[in-house]
């Protein structure tokens, strides 16, 4: 893996190459231009902001997680298809391979990275590359590394390429001690997990980074997030999308968390409209880099009440996962974004039954369904 070089000896040197013998004080990296990583004497690339194109050019890392696939084509109907490019280093299923641009990309691999976005003359990247909450506990060296080290890599390109950088965060970043009903953006983090741990540091980073060096750095934190479109994926809130498919399946659903765990949660579509409006934001309306954005806040009760319109004869019971019930119990239950719905506008457009309605409408083929309606 490269290594951070030295800012302050590049930056001599670059300062001592103009002549002048006299002595100099160090220049702030931001004012002479300097990226965070040294660039090679014999560099050869072509780096276009989006004022000089159309449409940015779009990179997605992680781009086959529940919201890269989601994310790619709403970005590509905005900025043509041509114009966005989903990455990951998983195989991608044949319809989203056709759907549009898709590329190989391993975000610890920094040679590669940095390739592919001056190649590709990347304007806009969106970093979804991570592992989540419960999978994170299982394999704690892998999170730390796709986490915290994938992050360095991204910010580094991302400042040496003038990037506009978009590095989701969660409810995850906030912990015990942080304050639950509501949560303001702005108060004490100490979460309890890895992930939580790596999405504070990116935060922060990205905050540093922003001052440091002048990189455009964007960054929401994301409630639980709902989708018909993909499986659950290891978090703890993914309870939420596993209920509908077992509903419809099998009548039946077992819920990891107890009864009465209130957690905020929001449907996907609402999550990528907030995601692409904070990148559109005019940067002088940005009073923060990392924002709350929250839709509705429920609990596995409330909501099998709600699909229990659709399935009356859902028999919901309750085994709790004593290591996903601790992370959920250190998390906000409910978000204060009043920051994003005053700074740029956010307004979310569904509440809990609107997300049942439109789950059902995605997943209710299913005879049971149609019986029920």
């Amino acid at each position: 893996m490269p290594v951070i070089r030295n800012l302050g000896r590049a930056a001599s040197q670059l300062l001592q190459s103009s002549g002048c013998g006299c002595g100099v004080s160090l220049v702030p990296v931001r004012a002479i231009g300097v990226s965070p990583r040294q660039v090679a004497s014999d560099a050869s690339f072509h780096s276009v902001t989006f004022s000089e194109s159309d449409h940015p050019r779009v990179l997605i890392t992680g781009g086959l997680g529940q919201l890269g696939v989601g994310l790619a084509k709403l970005l590509r109907k905005r900025f043509g298809k041509n114009n966005v490019i989903l990455s990951d280093i998983r195989k991608p299923a044949d319809n989203v391979f056709y759907s549009g641009p898709f590329i190989f990309a391993d975000i610890l691999d920094y040679k590669n990275l940095r390739e592919i976005v001056v190649n590709n003359r990347i304007t806009w990247l969106f970093h979804y590359s991570a592992l989540l909450s419960a999978v994170g506990e299982a394999n704690v060296p892998l999170a730390r590394a796709v986490n915290i080290t994938g992050l360095h890599n991204v910010l580094d390109i991302a400042a040496e390429h003038n990037l506009r950088l978009f590095v989701p965060s969660t409810i995850g970043a906030f912990g015990p001690t942080s304050p639950r009903d509501p949560t303001p953006d702005l108060c004490i983090q100490r979460p309890r997990t890895i992930y939580g741990v790596s999405k504070v540091h990116a935060e922060l980073m990205g905050e540093y980074y922003h001052y440091r060096y002048g990189l455009d750095f964007r960054c929401l934190r994301y409630p639980g997030i709902i989708s018909a479109d993909s499986q659950p994926g290891g978090g703890t809130t993914d309870y939420a999308v596993q209920i509908f498919h077992d509903a419809i399946k099998t009548g039946k659903f077992k819920c990891y968390l107890r009864p009465d765990t209130r957690l905020p949660m929001m449907y996907i579509d609402d999550c990528l409209k907030a995601t692409l409006e904070v990148m559109e934001a005019p940067a002088e309306a940005l009073t923060m880099r990392t924002y709350n954005i929250s839709a509705m806040s429920f609990t596995p009760e409330e909501l099998a009440q709600e699909v229990q319109k659709y399935v009356p004869e859902l028999q919901m019971t309750y085994n709790v996962d004593q290591v996903r019930q601790a992370i959920a119990d250190s998390w906000p239950m409910n978000f204060d974004d009043s920051n994003a719905r005053r700074d740029w506008g956010w307004k979310h457009d569904y509440d809990l039954p609107e997300l049942v309605t439109t789950m059902f409408s995605y997943l209710g083929s299913d005879s049971r369904i149609a019986q029920a309606n």
